[in-house]
């Protein structure tokens, strides 16, 4: 089974190649999310009114600089695994948001509405955007799911969360909000902050931290899909606002991710900026027709052709196709397997 499924998803991502790096890099030139110096890096760097740190989700600098805190308080874990922090595997959320925010994709898609365009309220995303909703999920939680299990210590306040001017109901604000609504998703990000922490109980000195780096991917990639199934149906109604080819790549996306997710595939801040070269640099619209959209690169417009096939594939199987996958990954050395052929579909 294992290595029949390795197959039909080694023919059916086949067509993939690279650009060269750097090429369409949708990051800063230091590889970073736009505006990332701009965002607050620390808790205390956010508003705090009534006793409580006051967060706006859906002011793109302000759910950045969630990230930010995520990523410099859980900097000291990952240090044996690149400088300056660039082997934490909690870099694939703010360079994928970076790159929501940089191709369009957080603005307001109803058009009624200037948010998150340049000529209205850049910084606002959207809740009528179903990427800026989806991503919610991959942001406030995780953050929330990081504060309870203690990743930046005694917090002299409580975290509050704004909340949208519309959906309310669709989202939580707090750490009690979150645990009484979303039990599930707030214990899956919880443990693998948890696992982080473990590490430093067992750390031989304050400066060194040692875990086995594919025991935290797959905590973190369990909490990561587990984000992306409760959101998907939660927000199917937002999708009307999008054209067709957007609708069929966003859907294609979410599906892919459950692939990815099953090889442990690392998300380093190098890893992740070049697999996102692929990725389309703008909204599609209902003209776009492929594998011959112009002003994509070849390799663009072969990706969106293989995310669309791996998911026909899945949904014709009844799912079957991931289960295969999954069991196939289901080892150490078949996740070894499994990165070596995304590296492959990706570079050759």
């Amino acid at each position: 089974f294992g290595i029949h499924t390795l197959l039909v998803v080694t023919l059916t991502l086949r067509p993939v190649t690279a650009a060269a790096p750097g090429e369409n890099d949708v990051t800063g030139e230091d590889g970073y999310p736009p505006l990332w110096d701009l965002a607050p890096e620390n808790l205390l760097d956010f508003p705090v009114k009534d006793n409580k740190i006051v967060i706006n989700a859906w002011n793109y600098q302000e759910r950045l600089g969630v990230y930010k805190s995520l990523l410099s308080s859980s900097a000291k874990y990952f240090g044996a695994f690149g400088p300056q922090n660039v082997g934490n595997i909690l870099w694939g959320l703010p360079l994928q948001h970076g790159w929501q925010f940089h191709t369009g994709r957080l603005a307001d898609p109803s058009g009624v509405t200037s948010c998150g365009y340049e000529n209205g309220e850049l910084l606002c995303q959207s809740v009528r955007s179903w990427w800026s909703c989806m991503n919610y999920y991959l942001a406030v939680i995780p953050f929330l799911g990081a504060v309870e299990a203690g990743l930046f210590g005694q917090l002299p306040y409580e975290i509050e969360i704004l909340p949208p001017e519309e959906q309310k109901d669709d989202f939580c604000y707090s750490v009690k909000d979150c645990w009484s609504r979303m039990p599930r998703l707030m214990n899956e990000w919880k443990a693998f902050f948890e696992y982080l922490l473990s590490t430093e109980h067992k750390a031989v000195s304050s400066s060194t931290f040692s875990f086995k780096l594919d025991d935290a991917l797959g905590l973190m990639w369990r909490a990561h899909t587990t984000s992306i199934a409760y959101a998907l149906p939660k927000f199917q109604d937002s999708l009307k606002y999008l054209s067709k080819p957007e609708v069929n790549f966003g859907e294609d996306w979410a599906n892919a991710v459950d692939f990815i997710a099953a090889t442990h595939f690392c998300t380093d801040l190098p890893t992740t900026n070049n697999f996102q070269v692929f990725l389309p640099q703008r909204m599609l619209v209902e003209s776009d027709v492929l594998p011959s959209i112009s002003d994509f690169s070849p390799q663009q417009n072969k990706v969106l052709v293989s995310l669309r096939a791996l998911h026909k594939a899945n949904k014709l199987t009844g799912g079957l196709l991931l289960k295969l996958w999954q069991k196939a990954m289901s080892t150490e050395a078949g996740r070894k397997m499994g990165r070596k052929l995304i590296e492959i579909l990706t570079s050759s």
